[in-house]
């Protein structure tokens, strides 16, 4: 792309037209702007027009914005797209800087982010001047006063020193930061100060606004720029310097600005900011810097302590008081805990910080109506810890670690305050009911080994009966739904302490629950009924079982699937998992699956349009799964009836290419299948032929449910696998699948199922092409899951079709490759084999190979017949975590450039995991009953064998196995 005039005005008119409100010119230009960005010096010519004083700054600006969208995109992109050309680049580079500290603010915040895209690819060592040239613009910037300036260099810098805050450290982090420390360390102690000097002159002149604030602005990001450069560790220079920035920290904290703060608009969050910088800063400090720190420590409490009395009574500060208060919190389980041990002191936290943040306000309400998805988020699932409900919470906790029974008295005595306040005046007061019970369940503590929560603060039961039953029982579902939605999470948290009587009395109101029109409450009731279906009593067993619930099962279900027709909760993740957890433990009769299965037909009908909520969708199609399976369980006669319902679902989720839902759809379909008796019926077959064409299988992320699905027809309709050429179009599925890393167990999958279910004269002319296909992998491409896979295979096969049929078929191929087999994969890798079947079968099968096999019964293999028995008993006697040292496999990632929807494996539609070997008991036992056999028609061969070949401690193990089973090997 020339840079010249006619090209400046095009892409001027480009940008003007993708400002249009008409869609059709808008649509023109971004085209055009598309097929231009794909053109050599595109970058420079958008970034010369930012450049043009000339050009109207909206479209500058436009540009600008399409400037930095580029870099994200072909700075440096992820194949195949190509990258922006390296000479192109450099003058980019040369380019940025000086037009960015020039530019509107506007233009030039979106300049910075852009030289932030290019810092984070290249920055140092691709662009080691981008540095001193931004602190020599600094140092000019800060002379001659210009604030707009220096506050767009420190925006850049912040932004490329964020990377010391959440990388790990390395060699080469910490050596771009000592880069960064030398070459910035005095510039930004030298602005911080001479800032701090100006707002000290501002202030005393009573300046204006205006002013003061680009000001406040310039310490908020020094302040963020100190925490990325002491994040890692604390530099001589801070250690050096740390009065000098102390003083001025704890400045900002006890000074105010009423021209910012009491001006209107933004002058308070302005300052705000600034304070909850310093607050992090000094918490930083606190955490990682304690001994530097500590002689500053009372001052900075005592002025965080006076700050969160006023700012707990404002809702509009929210990110100060969270930040001051995490300051607090560390110091509370630090060695400098004493600060809190006074009774007054205690009083005084709970009055003036902890009852101000937990009770609610009028944004929480706004929350609960408006936004239940994130109101939960924060509320029920613990992701509230930036709140202020849970960090002044989180408090106490840290005040607890010390003193616990002083901390318990006073709240428990708040909740008492909390309760009595409530009583006097109900519907008034209903908050202060809210408050007492959020104190007690986000004060609960969990034992360490993750069981049931438990409480110092009030008799559970006691204040579950007084407290949370009258909400409970309540006729109406809609009223106070705050109050209601807090005693159902009490009653979800607690559910291990509620006995079973008094919960089973409930249920019906919490069913009843589920009718309310607030979402956070419907939402809640599904979330403690499905909790409650998984409490487990002394002995492990399910408390609650489906004569529990029989009772109001319809009602339940009618409700849930009513909750699902309420507006927002179309896809409500939480009523859906509801559904699938009462079908996994409900008796589901006919009167019972008919209405279920039409109803999430509906939902799934539903959601095909639209696919948006991964995590409800999931618990939709294992609610599905688990409804087919229980059922036709009970009565396969039901088997049809689901056909007919989920058909036309999972036909439309195939023609309607939803890639989204292939995967569940595969799943449920190897279900159905594996549901019907032989022959298997016609519409299914014409799925199998669909199934065995190489195009069904060119998305990775459908491979494990197409291989599941492969699987059911494999056991389902073997006679029909070796007609029309099926056989072969299995065997170059299993070609396909075995030679990529991240598919080739699918692919062992594939062939097990095979070896399974096919006689071995079906398979005979196939086998020495599947050796091939084997062999090559094992030369070319090993690793660890291959050869574990591969022994798999070799031991089925022998239980299947016996060793003679091994040795033929492999000697087919190339004579004696069998031995070598053995004595270079088999013998070092057959401890590596997990899992009880696995281990089984391939211990019985090596047996069979050393005990039946005539070419390892020779005398020359003596010695591999030793280690092959040496290999059995390690496999056998040492523990797992003994024996097995697996090496992290190297993902195949050139299978798996660009979106992939991912699988998801549902549980109640997965394939049950068959014992090959039923009629053997005890490999052990197998191992030495087999040996005994055969040293009895050589007496005195083995011993010598056994002798020279196992390592001492597996000569141990093989006695002891002998003498447990009592036989001898002679």
């Amino acid at each position: 792309m020339e840079l010249n005039a006619q090209t400046l005005a095009t892409l001027s008119q480009c940008f003007l037209d993708t400002l249009s409100p008409l869609p059709e010119p808008r649509r023109r230009a971004e085209s055009g702007l598309a097929e231009a960005a794909e053109r050599p010096s595109y970058g420079l010519a958008v970034l010369r027009l930012v450049s043009e004083r000339a050009v109207d700054e909206q479209i500058r600006q436009a540009a600008a914005v399409n400037f930095k969208n580029l870099l994200k995109a072909r700075w440096a992109p992820a194949p195949p797209a190509a990258p922006i050309a390296d000479h192109e680049k450099d003058q980019i580079k040369a380019l940025i800087v000086p037009l960015m500290l020039s530019s509107a603010p506007r233009i030039q915040s979106q300049l910075s982010e852009a030289l932030s895209v290019i810092g984070k690819h290249d920055f140092p060592n691709l662009w080691p001047t981008l540095l001193p040239e931004l602190r020599v613009s600094l140092e000019r910037a800060i002379e001659g006063s210009d604030y707009v300036s220096v506050n767009g260099i420190l925006a850049t810098v912040n932004s490329l020193f964020k990377k010391f805050r959440y990388q790990y450290k390395t060699n080469e982090l910490l050596y771009d930061l000592k880069y960064c420390l030398e070459n910035f360390q005095q510039p930004l102690l030298d602005v911080f100060k001479r800032t701090a000097g100006f707002i000290q002159t501002v202030v005393t002149a009573s300046g204006p606004a205006t002013t003061l604030k680009p000001l406040i602005e310039c310490q908020r990001l020094c302040c963020r720029i100190f925490y990325s450069l002491n994040f890692q560790d604390l530099p001589e220079f801070f250690e050096n310097n740390i009065d000098k920035w102390m003083s001025e920290f704890r400045t900002y904290l006890t000074v105010r600005y009423p021209v910012l703060e009491d001006g209107g608009g933004d002058g308070l969050a302005v300052v705000d900011e600034l304070r909850a910088a310093v607050c992090e800063n000094i918490n930083l400090y606190m955490e990682k810097e304690e001994e530097a720190f500590q002689g500053y420590l009372n001052g900075f409490v005592e002025a965080v302590w006076s700050l969160l009395v006023v700012t707990s009574a404002n809702s509009s500060r929210e990110r100060l008081t969270v930040t001051a208060i995490k300051f607090l919190t560390t110091v509370s389980t630090s060695v400098h805990h004493t600060l809190f041990a006074r009774d007054d002191i205690l009083q005084q936290i709970c009055q003036s910080i902890v009852i101000p943040n937990v009770r609610l306000r009028d944004e929480d309400e706004e929350l609960f109506e408006m936004n239940y998805v994130e109101f939960i988020r924060r509320d029920m699932e613990g992701s509230d810890l930036d709140t202020r409900r849970r960090i002044a919470c989180e408090l106490l906790k840290g005040i607890a670690t010390n003193y616990k029974q002083k901390v318990s008295e006073r709240v428990s005595e708040q909740i008492g305050i909390c309760l009595g306040l409530f009583q006097e005046n109900p519907a008034i007061n209903w908050k202060h009911k809210d408050c007492a019970i959020y104190l007690v369940v986000s004060l609960a503590t969990r034992n360490a080994a993750g069981g049931p929560v438990s409480t110092d603060l009030v008799d559970v039961g006691a204040f579950f009966e007084a407290v949370i039953v009258p909400e409970l029982r309540s006729q109406d579902v809609n009223g106070f739904p705050m109050l209601k939605a807090g005693a159902l999470k009490f009653f979800t948290m607690f559910r291990h302490h509620i006995p079973k009587h008094t919960a089973i009395a409930l249920f019906p109101d919490v069913v009843r629950f589920l009718s309310s029109d607030s979402n956070v409450v419907h939402s809640y009731a599904a979330s403690c009924i499905e909790k409650l279906l998984l409490v487990k009593d002394d002995k492990g067993q399910a408390r609650y079982g489906s004569s529990d619930i029989s009772p109001f099962l319809l009602a339940l279900m009618t409700n849930l699937f009513g909750a699902l027709d309420k507006p927002d909760s179309e896809e409500n993740q939480y009523v859906m998992k509801c559904i699938m957890r009462v079908l996994g433990v409900a008796d589901i009769t006919v009167e019972v699956a008919s209405p279920c299965i039409t109803g999430l037909t509906s939902v799934l009908n539903r959601v095909c349009e639209n696919p948006k909520n991964p995590i409800f969708n999931h618990y939709l199609f294992e609610g599905v799964a688990i409804l087919v399976r229980r059922a036709c369980e009970n009565d396969p006669s039901l088997v049809s009836a689901f056909e007919t319902s989920l058909f036309p679902s999972l036909q439309a989720i195939l023609g309607k290419e939803v890639t989204e839902f292939f995967p569940y759809a595969f799943q449920l379909l190897a279900q159905l299948v594996e549901l019907n008796r032989p022959p298997i019926p016609h519409h299914y077959m014409q799925i199998f032929d669909i199934l065995l064409l190489p195009d069904s299988w060119k998305k990775s992320a459908n491979v494990p449910a197409l291989v599941r699905l492969l699987q059911s027809f494999l056991q389902k309709a073997p006679r029909e696998l070796y007609q029309e050429g099926r056989l072969n179009q299995v065997l170059g599925i299993f070609n396909k699948l075995i030679l990529s890393p991240s598919t080739d167990e699918q692919g062992f999958y594939v062939l097990n199922t095979v070896i399974e279910n096919l006689d071995y004269d079906v398979i005979k002319e196939n086998i020495t092409h599947i050796w091939a296909s084997l062999f090559g992998r094992l030369q070319n491409n090993r690793t660890v899951k291959f050869i574990k896979s591969f022994l798999i295979f070799v031991s089925l096969f022998i239980v299947k079709h016996g060793s003679q049929n091994l040795v033929e078929s492999m000697d087919a191929l190339q004579s004696g490759i069998l031995l070598q087999i053995l004595d270079q994969i088999w013998v070092p890798n057959l401890k590596l084999i997990t899992g009880s079947i696995e281990l089984k079968l391939t211990s019985v099968a090596s047996t069979r190979l050393i005990c039946e096999s005539p070419m390892l019964l020779q005398p020359a293999a003596a010695k591999l017949w030793g280690k092959m028995l040496d290999s059995i008993v390690t496999l056998l006697s040492r523990p797992e975590q003994d024996r097995v040292e697996e090496e992290p496999e190297v993902p195949d990632f050139g299978e798996t450039v660009g979106y992939n929807a991912t699988f998801v494996h549902l549980y109640n539609a997965g394939k049950k995991e068959e014992d090959p070997l039923k009629e053997i008991k005890d490999p052990k036992n197998f191992l030495v009953a087999s040996l005994a056999n055969l040293s009895v028609r050589s007496p005195g061969t083995y011993p010598q064998v056994i002798s020279e070949n196992l390592d001492p401690a597996n000569q141990a193990a093989l006695l002891q196995f002998c003498s447990y089973f009592n036989v001898s090997v002679v």
